[in-house]
């Protein structure tokens, strides 16, 4: 009996590994999706338009993209313990917020998750962390926190294109 339940053990220790294994794979799909979403919704606006607020005390559409990169590489760099090419709040502190330098920061932080998801250890997504030294979570957790951070400001942009006279990407959920 007991080598039953130890060939048990060992088969669910043996599938929880490939679990985790697919989770990582899956994990990347779901940011190269949402970086060529995100894109769409940068091809969408206009230049002028990465100047625009809905109302004077919301953030423009250029700042909405750069708020979001920054947190793709917070989020992922505590995550994966990957070092951020740039500071915490260092793409909203570029004084250069035109299309093309936006796209280029919004989407490098895209190819940074990316990247080190990639090379994530599926076996240490389990792993607790601290976020903004006050939120305890798993390392999975946080770059699940992270994706749902850029999938909401993107939405908000949608209002943005849409004030701007433009039409907001179809949705791509798969």
């Amino acid at each position: 009996m007991k080598k039953i339940q130890l060939l048990f053990l060992v088969c669910l220790l043996s599938f929880s590994g490939f679990v985790n294994a697919q989770t990582v794979d899956d994990m990347v799909k779901d940011w190269e999706r949402a970086k060529a979403y995100t894109k769409a919704y940068l091809d969408a606006m206009s230049d002028s338009g990465y100047a625009l607020k809905p109302t004077p005390e919301m953030r423009s559409f250029a700042e909405q993209m750069l708020h979001l990169a920054d947190a793709n590489y917070g989020f992922i760099a505590a995550a994966t313990g990957a070092t951020s090419p740039l500071p915490m709040g260092g793409a909203e502190k570029s004084t250069d917020k035109s299309k093309k330098k936006v796209d280029e920061l919004t989407l490098a932080s895209y190819d940074f998750a990316i990247e080190n998801i990639k090379k994530m250890d599926a076996a240490k997504a389990g792993e607790k962390i601290k976020m903004f030294n006050r939120f305890e979570m798993t390392k999975a957790a946080a770059i699940a926190k992270a994706f749902e951070h850029q999938t909401h400001h993107r939405g908000q942009t949608t209002v943005y294109i849409r004030l701007a006279g433009k039409t907001p990407p179809q949705e791509m959920l798969f």
